[in-house]
């Protein structure tokens, strides 16, 4: 059974699943494909390689842009030098090997950004609750969930809780701008609303300010991460040089777009004791959340000015810093100012959902349908066209024009290309160094453990899982007995031909659908009701 006889309608055996997505009358979702994808999935079934479509599309795991290599590869026995297996690109499905993307935005690989999502959230999880190399005793230190938000640069419409008016305002109450613009909107709008996000009045808003906050908010957040060591060092009595010896403060962050354009950080926050995750630490969670409420709002960046006529700006958080204590240091809380209650696994899943979105995600597909984030667009591509213009004057020997940053480089020489992402430039999922396991090290565990499943295989011996993990996280290779000598060759990027690429992603869709099931039935099981 292939991905496209299952399209065509064609029953497939549900193994006593009651999955809704088997079955004869459960195709993909192909309702979307062009006349031009028709005709390349057509083709497929007349010449015959539609199996192979299928059996490449699930060795990418359902990736919509692999990488296509040619070449071929040996595994050598480490011991003997005896050559194991050989693998050629000719054997593949579609005559070349593919690789999954990897792209963590959900927008251009669905499949991808889901397996980042999962080693996001095991990354994420580990440093609250330990495993993955990180100590269970991890679970006991002081941890805040932090939220810093951009600033405000103009009155804009938003989403009310249950259902409100945007920004009432009686008669007798209602402002206009100098433009003549009413500062108000009587307005409930719904989730997806195309003026969600939008300035009320577009001409009082401050464009420039808030494309420049945006290009700088990276370094915002690198000042903010020192500052609170700092403040800490000072809380504790100490020198910042000799904060090491008592406390380190590790950290996960993870970047989300609001729906004015903006990006804010959510961040956990952990104070670990000198010797590393799971060590006592010097304060308790409530003390700790006390010095970042105090230190985040007098974080500055100074920014300077977009052009000759232009100001310098000095940029901070907005007012809206939110701090939550997870964990106080040895039991779990709830925060003073919200009601409900934070698990580890929820804090996780969270940060690690909005680790896989972008810019895209707000346009829901279309820019036109987002006018203000058109806007915000353009103004990154003017002040990227100031920047090369000053560049260009500057080379030309134009005394008058002073270079924009002492070394004569230019801060916004490279807005343009960012344009896409509205300004920010920074990483979407960031950790500091000891806060848990490292992406690549998930990765490679999870290379090795193909290989021990080949090798299983080869020998036709069961797996040994006993202390699986730990040899799958090994820093080194000691315990590898094979080698992969191989030469390949970059063929090119994505599916070869039209409709391939629409069909992975349905594919993937239908494997997040099950999974999301499979979760639901996990969690309404009987074995899993408590008592």
């Amino acid at each position: 059974m292939t991905v496209l006889d299952t399209c065509s309608g064609a029953p497939t055996p549900t193994g006593g699943a009651s999955f809704p997505g088997f079955g004869e009358g459960a195709p993909l979702d192909l309702s979307s494909l062009s006349d031009r994808e028709h005709a390349g999935l057509l083709s497929r079934l007349v010449d015959g390689s539609h199996r192979g479509l299928s059996d490449a599309i699930a060795s990418v795991g359902n990736c919509s842009h692999p990488i296509r290599l040619v070449g071929s590869s040996q595994t050598i026995d480490r011991a003997t030098g005896e050559v194991v297996s050989s693998y050629s690109s000719q054997d593949a499905p579609l005559g070349e090997l593919l690789v999954p993307c990897g792209n963590r935005r959900a927008s251009w690989c669905p499949a991808c950004s889901r397996v980042y999502a999962r080693d996001t959230f095991e990354l994420i999880r580990a440093g609250v609750v330990g495993g993955k190399t990180v100590p269970a005793s991890v679970a006991g230190s002081p941890l805040l969930f932090v939220t810093f938000t951009a600033p405000s640069f103009g009155h804009v419409h938003g989403l009310r809780p249950d259902g409100g008016r945007c920004r009432p305002r009686s008669s007798d109450r209602v402002t206009t701008c100098e433009h003549g613009v009413r500062l108000s909107c009587n307005a409930s709008h719904a989730e997806g609303d195309a003026i969600v996000g939008s300035p009320l009045c577009w001409d009082c808003y401050d464009w420039t300010s808030a494309v420049v906050w945006q290009w700088h908010a990276p370094e915002l957040w690198r000042r903010t991460t020192i500052a609170v060591r700092r403040a800490l060092a000072q809380r504790l009595g100490i020198k910042r040089s000799k904060l090491n010896d008592v406390a380190s403060v590790q950290f996960a962050k993870v970047g989300e777009y609001q729906e004015r354009g903006l990006i804010h950080f959510h961040a956990l926050i952990r104070l670990d004791g000198p010797d590393g995750p799971g060590s006592p630490a010097p304060l308790d969670g409530l003390a700790f959340a006390d010095v970042i409420r105090t230190t985040a709002p007098l974080v500055t960046v100074t920014a300077p000015p977009t052009d000759e006529d232009d100001r310098a700006r000095t940029l901070a958080w907005g007012r809206q810093l939110d701090v939550r204590v997870i964990n106080t240091g040895g039991r779990v809380v709830d925060d003073a100012r919200t009601a409900d209650e934070l698990t580890p696994e929820q804090v996780a899943g969270y940060l690690a959902k909005y680790a896989t979105k972008d810019a895209t995600d707000l346009r829901h597909g279309d820019t036109r349908q987002r006018p203000h984030l058109a806007r915000m667009t353009r103004e990154c591509r003017r002040l990227h066209r100031l920047a090369v213009d000053r560049g260009e004057t500057r080379r030309c020997g134009d005394p008058t024009v002073a270079p924009a940053l002492p070394d004569g480089s230019d801060p916004y020489a490279l807005l343009g290309k960012w344009a896409h992402m509205l300004g920010f430039r920074g990483h979407f999922s960031t950790k500091s160094r000891r806060y848990s396991v490292t992406l690549g090290r998930l990765r490679r565990a999870r290379a090795r453990y193909m290989r021990l499943v080949q090798q299983a295989e080869r020998d036709r011996v069961p797996l040994d899982v006993r202390d699986l993990e730990t040899r799958l996280l090994a820093d080194d290779d000691e315990d590898e007995t094979t080698l992969v000598v191989g030469s390949w060759v970059y063929a090119g990027s994505g599916w070869p031909r039209p409709g391939d690429a629409a069909l992975a992603t349905a594919a993937a869709a239908r494997a997040r659908e099950y999974a999301q099931w499979k979760a639901e039935q996990r969690r309404t099981s009987p074995t899993n009701t408590k008592p």
